[in-house]
């Protein structure tokens, strides 16, 4: 038994890891590099093994971190079952798709810039395109129910476990036999954290003797929820009473809706103006929304009796869904009293980028940040406290209020990491992935009784 780390190893994107028993190569998970790793040639890299050697691949959550690479992979050669939940292969579908577009869109607009400025060379081509992802949901085969064993293949057996992180995710336990040993293995894809709306809290994990597990927030605590949810409602009534808008970079999944959620608490309760309008400006979120509406058996049972007495709580007065981009542009005509809310969250790309360029530079308006941002993004320049910004090659004077509001990250924090890592029993091994290496690093010295390991790109190492 073999297993590798191609993705997410010292890094908080692209996971990817290859896992070799009995025969069999499984990937778990085949994620797209962000932030200081977004440039094309990080992911158009070699993917460190051969993808049509792979027999499976199994997919944690659709977040673009971990299914944002598989219609390269397919591309490439990957011919295996692609095994995830319900919800998670109709969420994967909407991300690749999006993710294809936004890339063939940008390299058109590069391609017409040089042009513009007379520059010769290479065009510029997308990582992959509509057509490739469209080619890598064929790919999709058995659906994974939580807590119902999958039989891979003789002496491989999964079972996917809910991971309270997004609609659809799990952690995936992974009962190995190959030439008289047997291992139990377990990936925690990503955690979510307990006493949220919408979802239900993550499902304790079984004892194991190997553990592979996210770090995003291993060195620090969330704040408190409440708290976070009072601090955006402050946000929004200052940001109104100065004239200005509200602009809240948001992944499509989980976090937009969330925030949908609670800005409908906030109009319902009277704590926010009824006057306020709403704008989710993301094709792909407003997907999200609908695919969440389908999706009753993930929810808790708050949302589920909010749902049952008709009070849809992703729905209310004042909100608009802004699909096409005609209706994008026209936000950018309205100067104050609106919340804008579009992708992406860490302002890699998509809608967001456009309303920044027309806000960051008024001072009675405010970005608010709601997500993680990593390292090289536009938003960790902004929340760093970049007096000026690049954005498609001008640059933007940055004179808006910013918040940053962590209470809202759908990750667990130090605390929950801690305590699903000591359910998994005495693991002999955890390896740490999905992390930036301080995080991981101060997370390893809480762990007790396991050695711990945190792989570099491409390691590999015997179970």
């Amino acid at each position: 038994m073999k297993l590798s780390f191609h993705g997410a190893a010292q890094d908080v994107t692209g996971s990817c890891h290859l896992l070799q028993c009995a025969g069999k190569r499984i990937l778990v998970d085949c994620g797209l590099y962000q932030g200081s790793r977004e440039l094309v040639e990080d992911n158009a890299s070699d993917f460190g093994f051969d993808p049509a050697s792979v027999d499976y691949l199994l997919l944690t959550h659709a977040h673009l971190d971990h299914c944002g690479r598989i219609p390269l992979l397919v591309n490439r050669g990957f011919t295996g079952e692609i095994i995830t939940t319900a919800a998670s292969r109709e969420l994967a579908r909407l991300i690749m798709m999006d993710s294809a577009g936004l890339q063939e869109e940008e390299a058109r607009y590069r391609n017409r810039r040089a042009r513009r400025r007379g520059k010769t060379g290479e065009e510029v081509v997308p990582l992959y395109t509509t057509l490739d992802a469209l080619n890598a949901l064929e790919n999709f085969g058995r659906v994974a129910h939580y807590d119902q064993p999958l039989q891979l293949a003789p002496g491989i057996r999964a079972t996917f476990i809910d991971a309270g992180h997004i609609l659809g995710s799990a952690s995936i336990l992974l009962e190995l036999s190959e030439d008289g040993r047997d291992r139990r293995l377990l990936f925690s894809g990503d955690l979510g954290l307990g006493g949220r709306p919408i979802l239900r809290d993550p499902a304790s994990p079984p004892e194991v003797d190997v553990v592979v597990m996210e770090t995003t927030y291993g060195d620090r605590q969330h704040k408190q929820l409440l708290p976070s949810v009072e601090e955006l409602y402050e946000a929004i009534n200052t940001t109104i009473q100065r004239g200005g808008n509200v602009i809240i970079p948001t992944f499509a999944l989980e976090r937009s809706q969330e925030i949908l959620f609670y800005l409908h608490a906030g109009k319902e309760q009277g704590v926010l103006p009824q006057f306020l309008q709403v704008f989710l400006d993301s094709p792909m979120a407003i997907s999200a929304t609908r695919i969440f509406q389908r999706h009753p058996d993930c929810y808790d049972e708050h949302t589920h009796e909010l749902f049952r007495t008709g009070r849809d709580p992703f729905d209310f007065p004042g909100l608009h869904f802004t699909r096409e981009t005609a209706e994008s542009m026209a936000i950018n005509q309205i100067t104050g009293g609106a919340v804008i809310m579009a992708g992406s969250g860490m302002c890699t790309g998509g809608r967001i980028r456009h309303h920044l360029k027309y806000n960051l530079g008024r001072e009675n308006s405010s970005v608010v940040f709601v997500g993680y941002a990593a390292h090289g993004t536009l938003a960790r320049r902004i929340v760093d406290g970049a007096k000026s910004v690049d954005i498609y090659g001008e640059d933007y004077a940055v004179r808006a209020q910013v918040y940053t509001i962590g209470g809202f990250s759908a990750h667990a924090g130090q605390s929950e990491l801690r305590a699903w890592h000591a359910q998994t029993g005495t693991p002999g091994k955890t390896f740490l992935v999905h992390g930036e290496k301080d995080s991981m690093t101060a997370f390893s010295r809480l762990l007790k009784n396991t050695q711990v390991e945190m792989p570099e790109l491409h390691q590999e190492y015997q179970l």
